[in-house]
């Protein structure tokens, strides 16, 4: 019902000092209001128009037949009366409203008519299904009968293969035992054999014995008679057609070997020719190595003089502008914890390093002491995440508290890329994420808050990778390619686990496995960082403790080691892309392929053209036309996961030269 000023009704009664478009928030109401209010709501009846309507509105339901197909129809049209009625109640807004339920009305029509055209496809759908089905039963069927015929085809064959076994060892068996029988029979003929020989040479002897006298009389007789003429003739002409035969012969030889070395000659020059030219490779291959050498020494003098110019410089700037050592043991009396914090925080960190720690406890002091903060505004050079105007409330939040919001993003954001398959923008997520957790007013608040704690707290690594990603600094890419680095070296110690213990020998420790293309030292500093907490006669490392994470998101020197040699190694192996590109001020795709690949020939198509594309951030058919400046090229690289993918050739040189050594 309208009030006698053309206002709405101002039922329950505690309301009449309001207007109708006042924005108070329920949590905004103080306690004792609420009370009062809900005791005077109790006691305030209701609009007789509202009962009225209210009253039709049950009449109208209860006649219904709720049982057919379209009750939902049927109970829709009270509701279409009710408001009609209360449109025609309100001249000022019947306009709107009536707008407003025939919008409604419309789109009510437009989803029957959509429902409608969707119903054959329904249809289809459920024909197509059965009929699939189907013929997957069938084939299973199919495949089950077949399953079972190669079943029974390879019971039949083990049978087979059973008795063609026990044949082949019924057959050794009878080889055997012939091979007895003719060794046997072998030694009882030889035996026989000798025997006979020997019983022949006696039977001789006897038999010469017996001869002996009446053959010296026989010959006595034959020396007395005279040589035989015609023989002697015979034996004279048979030798002189063997002397010429052989005079023929070695014409014949001089002939054709009068210019021929002799063998014994020949072998002797061809085994000192052999020792000759196996010298002179020899000396080639050595060589060769020598030129290797030379040019890599040549190489690393360069970049030993380019190093030592930049010393120089160095030095000199140094020595411009340096300052006396600060005395750090003064901190101890700012420092909350005294003397003893500042030792174990101090302890092993350089001056930069101290600086930097000093900050933080400076401005973790400021930033408890702040009770607000003040917007950025809502332009859109502000991050969607900051766009607020106003002042905004401190939150107060701890370092632990702040590490575990983060993780929790990350795990939701992984989790929310498995599922739709597309990666998303981290600041977007981000304040979708505090939306969701805290509601829209409160989100500023805890972005604030956050946004503070992770500018502050750039020695945590939880808190400054994030940061850097979130500010775009680093790439996502980065962050997701350090922890599948860990995660290999974790599945890796693991299987070298074989007892499951939780822990191995440093000989055992598989770093080299999991990282080969790092180098000795590398691989020893991390060997060295995961024995910090043994004693030097100590050797067995509970490997699993390495992967601990404090409260705070600090992770074990081993993890930081890694993590500082990941970022190292990019910086070196982009410094060796920009020595390799020299002088030039812009590069375009080719030349920096051709860069990659020099400093790095094992590297794939694929992971070639990711590099380009993150060089010049647009689509592989883009960069062909493209030209980057040098030094534009190189930060959008060392802002992603860069990494080496085989070894550095001057490596390879120096492993050739320690093997040839």
């Amino acid at each position: 019902q309208l009030s006698a000023r053309g206002h709405w009704s101002t039922w329950p009664a505690f309301a009449s000092g309001q207007t109708v478009l006042q924005n108070h928030k329920p949590c905004c109401v103080p306690k004792e209001r609420k009370s009062s209010n809900k005791q005077t709501l109790l006691t305030i009846p209701k609009p007789r128009y509202l009962e009225q309507l209210e009253s039709y509105l049950r009449k109208e339901l209860q006649s219904l037949d709720l049982t057919k197909k379209n009750s939902q129809e049927l109970k829709l049209q009270p509701y279409r009366e009710i408001f009609e009625f209360f449109i025609d109640s309100f001249k000022t807004y019947k306009p709107l409203l009536s707008a407003i339920k025939n919008e409604y009305e419309v789109t009510l029509a437009h989803q029957k008519e959509m429902i409608r055209a969707l119903e054959p496809l329904k249809a289809m759908v459920t024909t197509v299904s059965e009929e699939y089905t189907q013929q997957i039963l069938a084939l299973q069927e199919k495949e089950r009968v077949e399953i079972n015929m190669l079943k029974q085809e390879k019971q039949h064959l083990l049978k087979f293969i059973d008795n063609m076994k026990e044949e082949k060892s019924s057959l050794e068996i009878q080889v055997e035992h012939l091979q007895k029988s003719l060794a046997e029979e072998y030694l009882r003929y030889l035996n026989e054999y000798h025997a006979r020989k020997l019983l022949l040479a006696n039977m001789n002897e006897m038999h010469n014995k017996q001869l002996g006298p009446t053959l010296h009389q026989v010959q006595g007789r034959e020396n007395v008679k005279s040589e035989d003429v015609v023989k002697l003739t015979l034996a004279l002409k048979i030798a002189r057609q063997d002397l010429t035969k052989a005079q023929v012969e070695l014409n014949r030889m001089i002939a054709d070997y009068g210019d021929v070395v002799p063998r014994r000659d020949f072998e002797s020059l061809e085994k000192k020719y052999s020792d000759l030219l196996q010298k002179m490779k020899t000396q080639q291959k050595d060589f060769d190595q020598l030129r290797k050498e030379y040019d890599m020494l040549l190489e690393i003098h360069r970049e030993t003089a380019e190093e030592r110019d930049n010393a120089f410089i160095e030095l000199q700037e140094v020595q411009r502008s340096c300052t006396p050592r600060p005395n750090w043991a003064k901190c101890s009396e700012v420092i909350p914890g005294g003397r003893d914090r500042w030792s174990s925080l101090a302890e092993g960190k350089t001056s930069d390093q101290l600086v930097d720690m000093l900050l933080e406890e400076i401005g973790t002091g400021v930033l408890k002491e702040r009770e607000v903060f003040l917007g950025w505004g809502k332009g859109d050079n502000v991050p969607v995440y900051l766009r607020y105007e106003g002042e905004i409330k401190n939150k107060k939040l701890s370092k632990k508290d702040v590490v575990t919001i983060l993780k929790d993003v990350w795990r939701e954001k992984i989790a929310l890329e498995q599922q739709t398959g597309k990666r998303s923008s981290l600041p977007e997520f981000f304040l979708s994420y505090l939306q969701k957790k805290y509601g829209d007013a409160a989100a500023m608040e805890w972005s604030y808050t956050i946004y503070e704690n992770m500018r502050l707290y750039q020695s945590n690594h939880v808190m400054s990778s994030f940061y850097d990603i979130l500010t775009g600094k680093v790439g996502e890419e980065q962050y997701h390619g350090q922890n599948q680095l860990i995660s290999n070296l974790q599945k890796e110690l693991a299987a070298c686990d074989s007892l499951n213990t939780g822990s191995l020998t440093s000989e055992h420790m598989a770093v080299r496995e999991v990282f080969p293309l790092k180098r000795t030292d590398s691989v020893q500093e991390l060997i060295d960082a995961s024995r910090y907490k043994l004693d030097s006669a100590e050797d067995l490392i509970n490997y699993r403790s390495l992967f601990n994470e404090d409260e705070e998101g600090n992770a074990e020197p081993f993890i930081a080691m890694i993590r500082n040699q990941y970022v190292s190694e990019k910086q070196e192996y982009l410094r060796e892309l920009k020595s390799k590109l020299g002088d030039l001020i812009e590069v375009n795709a080719d030349d920096l392929k051709t860069a990659f690949c020099a400093i790095d020939p094992d590297i794939d198509d694929q992971t070639l053209d990711i590099y380009i594309g993150l060089a010049y951030q647009v689509g592989k058919e883009q960069t062909d036309q493209d030209v980057l400046p040098v030094e534009t090229a190189l930060e959008r690289l060392l802002a992603g996961d860069v990494r080496r993918v085989g070894p550095s050739p001057k490596e390879e040189s120096k492993t050739d030269c320690e093997e040839g050594e």
